[in-house]
């Protein structure tokens, strides 16, 4: 057991202390969690084996699940990898600080504990500003995975840390509610033709903008082989499930409703739209405007832990749209449902 620190801190230019404390706690091998502009990471120097190790521990994660390394500025990009092509840069350009994690060779002083034995590793530079300071301070690239109990939820506030990891972790940075709410999009250059692994805020439209062609991983909407091994967090398990039943509801607003109507009962609940709300018979909790696919990131995981929160025994999900951002939601919610589909029209399952 852990005595963790709660350090708060609103901004930068007011926090030294409590943001050099966190810097030093993770330049000396411990854990913290620090928010990002996607959701709050568990973060320890990526370089100390032991320290990153720790991280597995205090989450309840498989070590054949990679991790995430966080860099402040691009420099830092040259210690973690081996080469930077010209299509990471492109990216980096484009995207960076920001939601965009990009899969490459990675270099000597990285362990492989940190990428899972892979010889590639998976970066982002951050665009929240006490992440950069944070990592900044340290003076280390940062290993973070989301800052939570392992195939929950991901946290997006500082309570949902407190909830999952107090006593786990020695210090948790308070630094507000998160703004982009799903885990960084997840790119790989490793290969001959770039290919989409984790969909995220930054779409695979987006991408496509920019590299021009860009594939997609089965994994990204549908159950990998569970012996493969994957090269980017949020693969291979059940990821971002609450207690509950997760039942994810493909079809029209009428037909959504009209399957969830005729098979709830007590304990049950819709995870729905606001639109869907007056046509329910069930509680339900909205995680948005059917057209505001931003807005649905930002709720969803604090929308699953509700769930919980209310005695939910089962939720009826309805199917996000696959495109956008919409992708994104579409692979988390697949996920907490374990890759089970109900067609509403149907009736018929998909798996």
């Amino acid at each position: 057991m852990r005595d963790t620190k709660i350090l708060k801190v609103q901004n930068i230019n007011n926090s030294s202390k409590e943001l050099d404390e966190a810097a030093a706690i993770i330049a000396g091998g411990g854990l913290v969690a620090i928010p990002t502009e996607t959701v709050y990471g568990l973060a320890a120097n990526a370089e100390d084996e032991k320290a990153v190790t720790s991280i597995f521990e205090a989450k309840g994660r498989p070590q054949d699940n990679p991790l995430i390394v966080h860099i402040a500025d691009l420099t830092m990009l040259t210690r973690v990898v081996r080469e930077v092509p010209q299509n990471a840069m492109k990216l980096a350009n484009k995207f960076w600080p920001g939601p965009l994690t990009i899969i490459l060779p990675k270099s000597s002083f990285i362990p492989a504990v940190t990428s899972a034995g892979l010889d590639t590793v998976a970066v982002r530079f951050p665009k929240h500003p006490v992440a950069q300071e944070i990592i900044r301070r340290a003076n280390v690239p940062v290993a973070a995975p989301s800052a939570n109990l392992s195939g929950s939820p991901s946290t997006t506030s500082a309570q949902h840390c407190i909830h999952d990891l107090m006593g786990r972790v020695d210090a948790i940075v308070d630094g507000g509610d998160c703004e982009v709410g799903v885990e960084s999009t997840v790119i790989t250059l490793a290969g001959e033709t770039p290919k989409l692994l984790r969909p995220g805020y930054v779409t695979l439209e987006q991408l496509r903008e920019v590299l021009g062609e860009v594939l997609v991983d089965k994994a990204v909407t549908h159950q990998p082989d569970p012996n493969a091994k994957v090269s980017s967090p949020g693969m291979k398990y059940k990821h971002y499930a609450p207690k509950c039943k997760v039942i994810l509801v493909d079809g029209t607003q009428t037909q959504y409703a009209d399957y969830v109507n005729s098979h709830h009962t007590d304990g049950e609940f819709a995870l729905c739209y606001n639109e869907d709300v007056p046509f329910l018979r069930c509680p339900s909790i909205s995680i948005g405007a059917e057209n505001n696919q931003a807005e649905q990131a930002v709720k969803l995981f604090d929308s699953l832990r509700r769930l919980d929160e209310e005695g939910a025994q089962v939720v009826y999900a309805r199917c996000p749209k696959q495109s956008g951002v919409g992708l994104a939601l579409y692979n988390r919610l697949i996920r907490a449902a374990a890759f089970q589909v109900v067609h509403a029209a149907s009736g018929t399952e998909q798996v």
